[in-house]
């Protein structure tokens, strides 16, 4: 079954064109790695101070997800990510969340 592994951001209001674009024109390396399916950034609710957002990314496994955070691929996607505003965006560091899938219906 499929792993999903999700990020929460918290954004301050007035930031979240910033911070979509910062998403739009990254370099991703994602459809590199073995057992990558899907990547989506998601818009939520408002929060009390905040714009709420979640990457989305579904792998064919954990095991897969896991080579991911341990690839080059990784790192040259993350090695910038203050320097590109995302630190002035957000109201603190991401919120990382990982679930295995154990029922789909497609």
């Amino acid at each position: 079954m499929t792993y999903i592994a999700m990020n929460r951001f918290k954004v301050r209001p007035g930031s979240e064109e910033d911070f979509e674009n910062i998403w739009r024109s990254r370099e991703s390396h994602l459809k590199e790695l073995k057992g990558f399916r899907e990547f989506r950034l998601l818009k939520g609710p408002q929060g009390d101070g905040y714009q709420l957002y979640s990457s989305h990314v579904i792998w064919d496994s954990r095991a897969d997800f896991e080579a991911w955070t341990k690839s080059q691929q990784f790192r040259d996607a993350h090695k910038d990510a203050g320097n590109r505003g995302t630190q002035s965006a957000l109201m603190g560091p991401p919120q990382f969340e990982g679930f295995e899938t154990i029922l789909e219906e497609v």
